[in-house]
């Protein structure tokens, strides 16, 4: 609504209420469409688009329909959603959400407007080459795969591949099945694999160029705006259950980064014109910060305060080792180890993801919490307030429902006890970054600079920056991001420019 308003030179100056992000707040692991919201609120059961527009699939079709139609279709969910507005308030205020929602999630809700509308400019030309150039890759990736299988076969289909690697390539004694029962071939059942053949990497590789490539740098210009000769994504406020941001057309979120292939596809996205090159500003380790600063873990709190290197810190204290003797190795492990903590990894997960046995990875774990002893603490009295209360809250009092919780089932149960300890943290992050959007957003506008805020993703911004508020812009985001909460370590921004989103970054 605020984007249609600002197409037509409308301004809106009024106070904002959405049912939607209301809802979203309340529930967030529920689905949030009006139509859900007012039966199950109102009782009252909304046309459906579907039934109303017919089964016609053409753009546009609510302007091809009689204004007296379209009058009492607005009118039903404009009623809704007023009816609706009296429950919401009453129960965010109940539950202790309502000032994050009028003063982070609302004020949001008008930033990301402006950023849609902004868009991002994308190198056509950039990304032809790159899909010739991945096209090459995978017809290698696939005459490598037909040598090593001993025949051709659709390497895409799941049941051709389980057949190649289990039935004649005997790659496993006793592979597991899906319901369906056909093997199962998803990444997680073929990394367990890897070490068996080298036919494991290659198809690995195969699948993840031909998601990028479908998924990204085919597909992206297809999405480049007629009008604005940008791209122009759509933000939502009200999907993760975290309170992360997520957004669609493109989903900018899921661009691979730990892979070089992934990474290049950031090299597309471009400033706008010669005047402008594209800035990034990312929190530096946030989410350990988070952790830091929420379980008051003396060893923690030191080594930010101190500005030291986190991961050798940790490596230094779970190997036992001064700092200067350690190594590569080491501080790789401890990395693992520290974000993989907030996730709650287990000593089967280290061990599948640093390479080592499960054994050590148990005693690196152990002596993790030997050496930052709050830490557990703090995870401990997280899962014992979960089931206390069925659910957990961030530092700005955004809340994740744990329904399963106190499951008699173990697996289903440790599900829960993981988000216990991960809502809190990565829910922060999403906090914090919000609030740093809207402050960085007054402070562009209060100064009528030309640099504009773009993107959104993760712990991460993306600017358009006028060449001559280089500094200025620089200053400011860096300022507004540090400053946005205080914690009990310093949040620290790393900043990058170039001229596109990959030299940024």
């Amino acid at each position: 609504a605020i984007k249609i308003f600002h197409l037509n030179n409308i301004q809106m100056k009024g106070t904002l209420f959405d049912v939607q992000i209301a809802h979203y707040l309340l529930n967030p692991d529920k689905r949030n469409s009006l139509d859900i919201i007012s039966e199950n609120y109102l009782g009252v059961l909304l046309q459906e688009n579907r039934a109303f527009l017919g089964k016609r699939r053409v753009k546009g079709v609510f302007s091809d329909l009689e204004p007296s139609s379209l009058t009492n279709y607005a009118c039903e969910r404009a009623v809704s959603i007023f009816n609706l507005f009296s429950f919401f308030e009453e129960e965010m205020k109940e539950k202790g959400v309502f000032k994050l929602f009028k003063e982070i999630e609302l004020p949001l809700s008008k930033v990301l407007a402006k950023m849609e509308l902004e868009g991002i400019s994308l190198d056509r030309n950039m990304l032809k080459r790159f899909s010739i150039e991945l096209t090459k890759k995978l017809e290698i990736i696939v005459s490598k795969i037909y040598g090593f299988a001993g025949n051709e076969f659709n390497i895409s289909s799941p049941k051709q591949m389980g057949e190649i690697l289990f039935d004649k390539m005997q790659l496993c004694k006793k592979p597991k099945k899906t319901k369906s029962g056909q093997y199962a071939t998803s990444e997680e059942a073929l990394l367990k694999l890897k070490s068996e053949h080298p036919i494991i990497n290659e198809i690995l590789n195969f699948r993840a160029i031909k998601k990028i490539l479908s998924t990204y740098v085919d597909t992206l210009p297809d999405l480049i705006n007629k009008k604005t000769q940008r791209i122009h994504t759509t933000f939502n406020q009200s999907v993760a259950s975290t309170g992360r941001l997520s957004s669609v057309n493109p989903n900018i979120q899921n661009i691979p980064i730990r892979t070089e292939i992934g990474m290049k596809v950031r090299e597309a996205f471009i400033a706008r014109n010669d005047d402008f090159t594209l800035m990034c500003a990312d929190y530096s380790q946030i989410e350990l910060r988070i952790m830091a600063s929420l379980s008051k873990d003396k060893g923690m709190l030191s080594a930010f305060n101190n500005g030291e290197d986190i991961h050798v810190a940790t490596a230094a204290k779970v190997y036992n080792v001064p700092l200067h003797e350690v190594d590569k190795v080491m501080r790789s492990n401890a990395k693992s180890v520290n974000f993989g903590i907030i996730y709650g990894i287990s000593a089967f997960g280290l061990s599948q993801n640093i390479g080592i046995k499960r054994k050590e990875a148990k005693d690196i774990i152990d002596n993790y919490f030997i050496q930052f002893p709050q830490v557990k603490k703090y995870m401990d009295w997280l899962i014992i307030e979960a089931r206390k209360k069925q659910y957990v809250e961030t530092i700005m009092g955004r809340r994740r429902y744990l329904k399963d919780i106190n499951a008699k089932n173990r697996m289903i149960r440790a599900m829960a006890e993981r988000n216990a300890i991960n809502a809190p943290i990565q829910g922060s992050a999403a906090d914090i970054i919000k609030i740093a959007m809207i402050e960085v957003d007054k402070e562009i506008e209060r100064r009528k600079m030309q640099s504009k805020m773009l993107l959104q993703v993760h712990d991460e911004l993306v600017f358009d920056m006028h060449k001559s508020e280089s500094l200025e812009l620089k200053n400011l985001v860096k300022e507004k991001m540090e400053q946005a909460v205080n914690l009990e370590v310093p949040l620290i921004v790393d900043i990058g420019e170039g001229a596109n989103w990959l030299e940024a970054h």
